[in-house]
């Protein structure tokens, strides 16, 4: 479901360095965990299998599209409908209010406005009490949820998580780890999360390090 041949990156900015990455094999609803420290590359990593960087070299494919070979336009539609990006730092319309900004990331989906799956979501991450709230007047640990949310509403086909956990206290990594995993299973996804938070790896069986 999810695969990278010889991938490598450039940024523009930097002095002949190159990151390499290995490959990565996922089979249908496979999980997998990228580690390593900081500086490794783990984010550029994401960013390419999300489309939002264009390799140097090598390929990145989602189900049987090679999705580095889609015009940009082509990209953008089916990274809105496959794909679920949950970031370090969350990006939300500040405008908007919590449920709101859920039936907004459905809508640019494209997909079917599912409002039973939007309600089952609402609950299941505890955010029926603040779901008419703006995003300013929730809490830190809200407004991670609500990340999480955006990233799973549409049901994508690949979740990829930057550094779920890294502020997190013992309890609520394991919290928020539990959730991704569930929600991966319900949407039928792959989850992969990178991450230099080595309380991760005993959930996970695939662990690929950088």
């Amino acid at each position: 479901m999810v695969r990278t041949t010889s991938l490598s990156f450039a940024y523009q900015n930097s002095k002949n360095h190159t990151f390499y990455f290995p490959r990565i094999d996922l089979t249908s609803k496979e999980n997998a965990l990228i580690i390593g420290p900081s500086g490794i590359g783990k984010t550029t990593l994401l960013h390419l299998m999300a489309g939002l960087l264009i390799p140097k070299k090598g390929n990145v494919y989602i189900g049987n599209t090679l999705i580095h070979q889609l015009t940009r336009s082509q990209l953008n539609d089916f990274r809105g409908k496959h794909i679920g990006l949950i970031f370090q730092r969350a990006y939300f319309i500040k405008s908007l209010t919590v449920q709101e900004n859920l039936s907004m990331r459905e809508k640019l989906s494209r997909k079917t406005i599912d409002l039973h799956r939007k309600k089952q979501l609402i609950e299941q991450l505890e955010l029926t009490e603040i779901k008419n709230k703006k995003v300013h007047e929730i809490s830190e640990g809200q407004r991670q949820r609500l990340s999480i949310a955006l990233g799973v509403v549409h049901k994508p086909k690949v979740i990829l998580a930057d550094e779920p956990t890294s502020n997190l206290d013992d309890a609520n990594c394991e919290r928020v780890i539990s959730l991704l995993k569930k929600e991966a299973q319900i949407c039928k996804s792959n989850l992969v999360i990178i991450t230099h938070d080595q309380r991760v790896k005993s959930h996970f069986k695939k662990h690929i390090t950088l």
